[in-house]
């Protein structure tokens, strides 16, 4: 495997769900035809961002394995990981990508002891080289700003939400990983704790070479803590670049809808998890041409008809007519 091999390749993933049950041949496109890259060389925080229904969470658990794609690739240092079979790749890889989510108090038994959750991530994944389960476990928490003796014996329950993320934090750095996969990770932590987690987040990006991808539709946090954001919408990437020019020169409409939207850091975005597909017409995921004609104020006859091609511009990519050079082609044709 290269040593110049980027870390990771989402590659024209695209999944589909069937519904109105089993026999429908109806379908939503959850993801759509989706590709980035990230560095190894240069580690970011990338940020996905969008309204409720825009695909974020569903692309973060395809490169998770969580969900597989119907169809394209996901290669991580090279490998594609939507091939692996064998537990080992498996555990190996999980080693190397591990997720925090967005309620600590579902992702640990209510009924099981904390450290016992730490000392079996470090039984699963320490080598003998790097140290002993015990000092892996003490260093993940002082990374995160607690000790064992503070959550020897205790359950979830006993921790407040934030110390609880946090512990959550320290599980995933147990294993040395290279990328995490944070979805809306503090969205449920007190105000007061917010920023330390994020702040975490910087810290182990620029000290330990851990690129994370930061999940949110909290543009407020995203511009504080991300080196670039993608703006997904319906399934695909509309705008995908620098943070500093995607949110405060975005060129998408849609992307400029949402920046209009933020209220201030730390609130609840009117665009947010309010507007759902029940609050949408229903067959926005299926309409032909841009997914977000029939909402935008700016829109061209050639938007209502066909897709819009990728455009790179000003150092992003932009998913919109209105930059293309095939427009006018494209609206005769």
């Amino acid at each position: 495997m290269s040593r110049n091999e980027p870390l990771l390749v989402v590659d024209n993933i695209t999944k589909h769900y069937a519904i109105g049950g089993w026999f429908s041949r109806d379908r939503i496109t959850a993801v759509a035809h989706v590709s980035l890259t990230m560095s190894k060389e240069k580690p970011e925080i990338l940020t996905l961002a969008g309204e409720s229904g825009s695909g974020k969470t569903t692309l973060a658990r395809m490169i998770l394995r969580l969900v597989e794609p119907t169809y394209g690739r996901i290669l991580y240092e090279g490998r594609n990981i939507t091939g692996i079979r064998s537990r080992e790749e498996q555990m190996k890889f999980m080693q190397n990508v591990q997720p925090i989510f967005q309620n600590p108090f579902e992702a640990f038994n209510p009924l099981k002891k904390l450290d016992s959750y730490l000392v079996g991530t470090a039984e699963n994944y320490t080598a003998e080289e790097n140290g002993s389960s015990a000092e892996r476990i003490e260093s993940a928490l002082n990374l995160v700003g607690l000790t064992m003796r503070e959550i020897r014996d205790r359950y979830p329950h006993e921790l407040s939400g934030g110390q609880l993320q946090r512990v959550a934090v320290a599980r995933a750095l147990i294993a040395s990983p290279s990328l995490l996969v944070a979805d809306e990770p503090v969205s449920m932590v007190d105000a007061s704790l917010r920023m330390s987690i994020i702040n975490l987040f910087d810290e182990l990006k620029a000290q330990h070479n851990v690129s994370i991808i930061y999940i949110t539709h909290d543009l407020a946090t995203a511009y504080y803590i991300s080196d670039r954001i993608a703006i997904m919408q319906r399934g695909y990437i509309v705008e995908i670049g620098p943070v500093e020019k995607v949110l405060i020169q975005p060129l998408h409409p849609y992307t400029r809808l949402l920046r209009e939207s933020v209220l201030e850091p730390g609130a609840d975005p009117a665009w947010g998890e309010e507007i759902t597909l029940s609050s949408l017409e229903k067959d926005e995921f299926s309409r032909q041409g841009c997914k977000f004609a029939d909402r935008c104020d700016v829109r061209l006859r050639v938007c209502e008809i066909r897709e819009p091609p990728y455009t790179q511009i000003d150092g992003r990519e932009v998913k919109c007519w209105l930059y293309s050079e095939q427009r006018q082609d494209a609206a005769v044709s």
